[in-house]
């Protein structure tokens, strides 16, 4: 396959952010899908909502409950992980599969060894090896879409320029 020219990739974090968005999408819809039908699926949602839970308090505001508090928390993580896969666009385009696998390997084990040392407590993705497993392959398959869409992007070629301001 022949490589799209370097003033083609995606240079502003905007760009990225289509990327970033697929890559946080396929994450969420796994996690979501799977904590319904597999038996001891990751609960990224949980760990979610106590750190949104955990910095609210910390603002000093009172968190939601319930439903209200599981919407608000998978915002934030499509938000937060729209940003952090939106990385993956963001690099020369030689790579995005490797810098795709690469930072979804590096953000599924920090769900899995961070929890406990940020207060979330250790359940949620350690509740058993295989647990773990699949947090961390989850994570690297989100890169690995991040990474699809950043290479559908470039193969579309360069976006048409808007006039600037003196048009």
């Amino acid at each position: 396959m022949m490589e799209p020219p370097v003033s083609s990739r995606p240079r502003f974090l905007v760009a990225a952010l289509g990327p970033g968005l697929v890559g946080a999408t396929s994450l969420t819809l796994l996690h979501e899908g799977a904590r319904r039908v597999v038996k001891h699926p990751p609960r990224m949602d949980v760990l979610g909502k106590r750190a949104l839970k955990k910095g609210l308090r910390g603002l000093g505001l009172r968190p939601a409950h319930g439903k209200r508090l599981h919407r608000q928390s998978l915002a934030g993580d499509l938000v937060s992980n729209s940003l952090f896969y939106a990385l993956v666009a963001l690099g020369r385009p030689k790579r995005p599969f490797l810098r795709g696998g690469v930072l979804g390997l590096l953000a599924g084990l920090g769900a899995v060894v961070l929890p406990p040392y940020l207060g979330l407590g250790r359940g949620p993705s350690r509740a058993r090896t295989s647990t773990s497993l699949l947090t961390v392959a989850w994570y690297t398959l989100g890169g690995l879409a991040a990474a699809r869409a950043t290479r559908s992007l470039l193969e579309a070629g360069p976006a048409q320029e808007t006039p600037g301001p003196g048009w």
